[in-house]
């Protein structure tokens, strides 16, 4: 941890910490950390915390009902919350990769977890954490702690609701999911959007648009650049990771995603970031994958980020494609996999990683084309490129689709997890 230095008060129903310093670099750990810079609120029965733009950012209750003293929520840029559960740690860790499950208030496709939402003492904290705070006592407190909370006061539901709308216009609009691998910084990201929609339409797509691909200018790129910056404010120092979407960023010029991640790299300081390191995300097809030349992947590599690129494969199993829909052969899918292995042997600072769909009724030939790949194709386990696989259907948790699952995983020979769709 970098400088702990903060400024505390201590009353009898009351705590208030600013500046508190946490941890520089995302960690795995099967106990809560705190990353970056915050404030913290502490009453008799909850814990708020706070980013550097006075808004609310995590809470807990100390409540006997509160499901379990290590499990917290998270408000988003996109103005939803998070419940984090530990589902047991070692069964989490092994689906996702982390050991805290995310609890989402809206459908996707997990197969883990319960509906936390609907518990009282969470609910009461979505619903009320501003009546919450405006029931302190704070009229008597002493600078810089009054003006504090007077700020944070300020940012109510309302407001809050207000900006992350304008998030959504800054990029002309909400970021619908975001690559699996962005949980290596907690989803915590900046979005630029260099494109709009993707290349193949498939039919099994929860989260697909109908726009036709579309690459962004340069002016609207800059525009987004600033009002982000704007609407980030204060609070940019505890960002490190960039995503460059929107559903096929890699299909865009070369040229413009080396510009862009550059431009963003300076103009959002990640240099001088609290958090360690800098990071950038892109979806990509493909096709995409397949044009981009080796001088490309090499002038990435050089950018001074750690990138992730993910790419949807879906099946190796000409059957399959079809019936979700997915305009692409077995073949190209093979030589996309194979392009994939060279670039993470290739290029240390690159991790392409890849998207297998699962579900009940696939044919078996479409997990037997999967284990061809990810099995089959390998002498040894490899510790890079992960594959992720994503469930067809959402809000149907399924244990013969988990059980599927885990079984893929022991067999596979790269890591393997789940895909939990999140959006911004």
């Amino acid at each position: 941890m970098k400088n702990t230095q903060k400024y505390s008060l201590k009353e009898k129903d009351l705590a208030i910490e600013l500046e508190c310093h946490g941890e520089t670099k995302y960690t795995k750990t099967s106990y809560p950390v705190k990353y970056g810079i915050f404030s913290r609120v502490e009453t008799r029965d909850y814990i708020f915390e706070f980013n550097l733009n006075h808004e609310i950012k995590h809470a807990i209750s100390r409540k006997k009902d509160w499901p379990h003293p290590s499990e917290w929520l998270k408000r988003t840029m996109g103005n939803d919350w998070i419940y984090y559960s530990s589902g047991g740690y070692s069964g989490v860790y092994e689906a996702l990769g982390e050991y805290y499950l995310p609890n989402l208030m809206y459908p996707t496709n997990s197969l883990l977890g319960g509906k936390p939402f609907l518990e009282k003492e969470i609910d009461t904290i979505v619903s009320q954490w501003h009546q919450i705070l405006l029931s302190c006592h704070t009229a008597h407190l002493p600078e810089p702690f009054a003006e504090w909370m007077t700020t944070a006061l300020e940012q109510t539901p309302e407001k809050l609701n207000e900006k992350a709308q304008k998030l959504f216009d800054i990029c002309g609009s909400r970021v619908s999911v975001m690559p699996p691998d962005a949980r290596h910084v907690d989803y915590n990201i900046i979005p630029i959007n260099i494109s709009d929609g993707c290349l193949y339409k498939c039919r099994f797509c929860k989260i697909k648009n109908h726009k036709k691909f579309t690459v962004r200018s340069r002016e609207n790129i800059n525009t987004q650049m600033t009002g982000l910056k704007n609407l980030y404010r204060n609070d940019i120092i505890n960002y490190n990771a960039l995503f460059l979407g929107e559903h096929d960023a890699l299909n865009a010029p070369e040229d413009v995603i080396l510009e862009t991640a550059q431009h963003a790299y300076d103009e959002f300081s990640f240099a001088a970031s609290y958090m360690d390191s800098a990071f950038l995300f892109i979806f990509a097809s493909v096709d995409s994958l397949l044009n981009k030349t080796d001088a490309f992947f090499k002038s990435l590599n050089d950018l001074g980020f750690q990138t992730c690129i993910n790419v949807g494969l879906e099946s190796c199993d000409p059957d399959t494609l079809a019936l979700i829909g997915k305009p692409i052969t077995a073949e190209q899918v093979r030589d996309a996999f194979k392009k994939i292995q060279a670039i993470n042997d290739s290029f240390p600072n690159i991790e392409v990683t890849c998207n297998f769909v699962m579900d009940e009724d696939l044919p078996d030939s479409h997990y037997n084309s999967v284990m061809a790949l990810i099995r089959d194709g390998f002498k040894r386990p490899k510790p890079k490129g992960c594959v992720y696989f994503s469930p067809l259907k959402f809000g149907q948790p399924s244990r013969q689709v988990l059980y599927d699952f885990y079984r893929l995983k022991t067999l596979s020979r790269l890591p393997t997890f789940l895909y939990l769709i999140q959006r911004l």
